[in-house]
């Protein structure tokens, strides 16, 4: 008689309706009120009743637990409501906060360069305001200078000082202190944080003796440590959906603690110290990973299970889970709001409900058990894991699901090699050097997977975000699932996934015909920011303004086009939208040089630039209002700004906008003129000034804002406009009112949201990365006209010739 397959045992499922129960009574709490707690609470108790009358285990606990977690996020709603520190943050009064940080202090990613901040994430001890002083606990946030700030670790006591503010989120917080200064009185971290510290500095200088990309990538992979990510790696990363992979989760400790088991398990070893064991090694991965609240719950999600499954009672791993969560969210209510939390809850059933399965197939497929596990945990992870991100990022990367199969198997390794590092590095620091090697090839790996799929063009797929967009992503992959189960429904699954990769892959992926031949001029899709590429007679060699915000899209863009040197690279303003990707478009490329203008702020702008630039060794230059630059068939003239201001406020974002360069570009298209950001003071000093604004086409000043004139247009009168903009973007650019004026008056509009790269061809050509191409190829010349005249205010000028093309300097 055989033996049943544990695998395909039922999982006890009794108290998981009791965990979701408990759940949701938390988010209404949070989210509505302590009143609506308590009404739900009422509701609960009735539930309870009638569990007692009708004898049903499942319905009297889930009742029991909707109401335990009703009373205590009621208690914690009206302690918020009522603290004294709450109508001090209404009225924005100055205060100085005695608090202990409770996780490590978090960049915040500010759209415009200045000085760098951090959110810290305290509880409180002593506060004194305007209206008096009190000694009272709860939760705040501090915002604060990362220079001062960002050394400081989970657990040590601070006084902070500044303006304070309301909470914006609903998660318990009482008020948010905007910092000013650095921390006074601190108190010296507990011993288990400075030990952590210790093992972490052995790992990164291990992993420093590896290339800089795998390097800077194995801290992340094996505590969680991600502050020698290099920028362009991490983008790439958030591109291709492989950020979990340098998050600590459940997923974390499973291949921590299983490799722990499966040594144990290769000596024989008996389950109790099988267990111990086990156990040892997330207590010891805690301390590694710095016990904040991210790791801690990590660690409760995947100790439960683990010793649950070392015991050999896999069946009491989902009730293990379930009483986890129910547990952490009595404890800290706070948690029902936490995307953390919810990976972490998600990643781990992924490996109590799904990854059993999963593995059991491929044994029975005669793969090792080794091997099966290691792959079927991250993809398992990834798969539950993927409507919370959906929801979060308000996208879905059809790509990523190839991306993390392919770095399914470098995972495992990758973690256990750097957290061996770590832990010998006090002993041997050759020895962790070792490790950081063997481990190279596994890292180098998943940095190549996550480069490849990053490039892939159009590879995000916009999805609603928010709650809709999670359970929009879930139904779509219950249906795959099912699908995939059914005896015909695999056939029909592949057939329709053939369909449209038949006609999404011609047509997004790899359109025909691009990039287009004899393009003088592109717009790249970078999202929110600017990126113009001006060929000059050379193949291969471009000449690149503003480089976009981020490294990934900027480098992908150039890749496309075949632009392997950069003749020059002229960044408008230092605005992160235009200077964010620098490095992308320097990285494996040769350049002249990385050009600003007179207008040097915000400095923290300059400082990155001028980092950058020392990186690849390429020299920084000015330009100012009148210069000209030359290449063959290229010629540049800079026409502003035409009074800069060298005293301006860095924090004003409108005065470094008028700050911007404007240039004037000459090429076989015709005239471009490039106007960076400025508003409504830089163009009528432009207009005013009487230069020769006209162009065929021009680069709308900033995103298509409406702060732009009629005057201003008048003077450039463009055929064509183009306008770099950020698909769904929260400025709500480029203005509608705007665009319409424009079309009306027969003007062509290109927008990268919705075509993409956009080329401006020598032979007077619009085309659009996003339409079927050579389909919809349009001249931009008199022979393409709105439906009526333009209007006289709106002249503009039809001509068949071009402007003259640069004379060719000697070579």
């Amino acid at each position: 008689m055989s033996t049943p397959d544990p695998a395909r045992r039922p999982p006890d499922l009794r108290l998981v309706p009791a965990a979701l129960a408990a759940w949701a009574v938390v988010l209404v709490g949070l989210g509505i009120g302590p009143v609506a707690a308590t009404v739900v609470t009422v509701l609960a108790a009735v539930a309870v009743a009638v569990g007692l009358r009708r004898r049903s285990s499942v319905l009297l606990a889930a009742a029991a637990c909707a109401a335990a977690a009703g009373l205590v996020v009621a208690a914690h709603g009206v302690l918020v409501a009522q603290h004294p520190l709450r109508a001090a943050a209404q009225a924005g009064a100055a205060a100085t906060l005695r608090v202990v940080t409770t996780d490590d202090p978090s960049p915040i990613r500010a759209a415009v360069p200045g000085s760098a901040q951090v959110l810290v994430e305290a509880g409180l001890v002593h506060a004194e305001a305007t209206g008096g002083s009190w000694d009272t606990g709860g939760r705040v946030l501090l915002v604060a200078p990362a220079e001062d700030w960002a050394g400081l670790l989970p657990g040590q006591a601070v006084t902070a000082q500044g303006l304070l503010a309301p909470a914006g989120r609903s998660d318990l917080t009482v008020a948010v202190l905007r910092v000013r200064g650095a921390p006074a009185d601190v108190a010296a971290p507990p011993w288990w944080q400075t030990a952590a510290g210790a093992l972490r500095a052995g790992l990164h200088d291990a992993a420093a003796t590896l290339p800089d990309a795998p390097g800077g990538l194995l801290p992340g992979l094996a505590v969680g440590d991600t502050t020698r990510l290099l920028t362009e790696v991490e983008d790439d990363f958030r591109a291709s959906g492989l950020t979990h992979l340098t998050a600590v989760s459940g997923a974390n400790l499973a291949i921590v603690a299983g490799a722990v088991l499966a040594v144990a398990r290769l000596f024989r070893t008996d389950p109790r110290w099988s267990a111990a064991a086990g156990g040892l090694a997330v207590l010891g991965f805690v301390v590694l990973a710095r016990p904040s609240p991210s790791v801690v719950r990590a660690a409760a999600m995947g100790a439960v299970v683990l010793l649950a499954l070392a015991l050999g009672r896999g069946r009491s791993a989902v009730p293990a889970l379930a009483v986890a969560v129910l547990v952490l969210l009595l404890v800290d209510p706070a948690l029902a709001v936490d995307p953390g939390f919810a990976l972490s809850v998600l990643a781990t059933g992924a490996l109590v409900l799904v990854a059993p399965g999963w593995a059991a197939a491929l044994r029975r497929r005669r793969l090792p058990t080794w091997a099966a596990e290691a792959l079927v945990v991250p993809a398992a992870a990834f798969l539950l894991t993927a409507p919370v991100v959906a929801g979060l990022s308000g996208q879905v990367a059809p790509v990523a699901v190839l991306a993390n199969l392919l770095a399914v198997p470098a995972v495992a390794p990758a973690t256990v090699l750097g957290v061996l590092a770590a832990l010998v590095s006090p002993v041997s620091p050759a020895a962790a050097q070792v490790c950081a090697w063997l481990a190279w090839p596994f890292a180098g790996w998943l940095v190549q997977v996550a480069d490849r799929a990053a490039a892939v063009p159009d590879a995000a797929l916009a999805w609603p975000d928010g709650v809709l967009g999670g359970l929009l992503l879930t139904l779509v992959l219950s249906v795959l699932v099912l699908l995939w189960g059914a005896p015909r429904g695999r056939a029909l699954l592949l057939a329709v996934l053939l369909g449209l990769a038949l006609v999404l892959v011609p047509t997004r992926v790899v359109p025909p015909g691009w990039p287009p031949t004899g393009w003088a001029l592109v717009a790249c899709d970078v999202g929110q920011g600017d990126a113009i590429v001006l060929a000059t007679g050379e193949p291969g060699r471009a000449v690149l303004v503003d480089a976009g915000p981020d490294t990934g899209p900027v480098d992908a863009c150039l890749d496309r086009f075949g632009v392997r040197t950069l003749a020059l690279v002229v960044l408008s303003h230092l605005h992160a939208d235009h200077i964010g990707g620098l490095d992308g478009a320097l990285r494996g490329r040769t350049a002249g040089g990385v050009a600003v203008g007179p207008v040097q702020a915000p400095r923290g702008g300059l400082a990155a630039v001028a980092e950058s630039a020392a990186e690849y060794g390429v020299p920084v230059v000015a330009l100012a209002a009148g210069q000209r630059l030359e290449w063959p068939g290229l010629a540049v003239d800079v026409l502003g700004p035409l009074h800069p201001d060298p005293w301006l406020d860095p924090d004003d974002g409108t005065a470094v906008n008028d700050g911007s360069l404007v240039l004037r570009a000459t090429t076989p298209a015709g005239t471009v003129l490039l106007s960076g950001d400025v508003e409504l003071a830089a163009q009528a000093d432009l207009v005013s000034s009487g230069v020769d604004l006209r162009a065929d086409v021009l680069k709308m000043p900033h995103h298509g804002s409406r702060y732009t004139s009629i005057e201003f247009l008048n003077a450039v009168s463009p055929r064509a406009v183009l306008v770099s903009v950020g698909l769904g973007n929260s400025y709500r650019h480029p203005d509608p009112g705007l665009v319409g004026g424009l079309e009306r008056a027969g003007i062509v509009v290109a927008r990268t949201d919705e075509s993409g790269d956009v080329a401006v061809l020598g032979t007077d050509e619009l085309v659009r990365r996003g339409d079927p191409l050579p389909a919809r190829r349009r001249r931009i010349s008199g022979g393409w006209r709105g439906p009526r005249a333009p209007p006289r205010s709106w002249r503009a000028r039809w001509r068949s010739g071009r402007s003259g093309r640069p004379r060719r300097r000697g070579s």
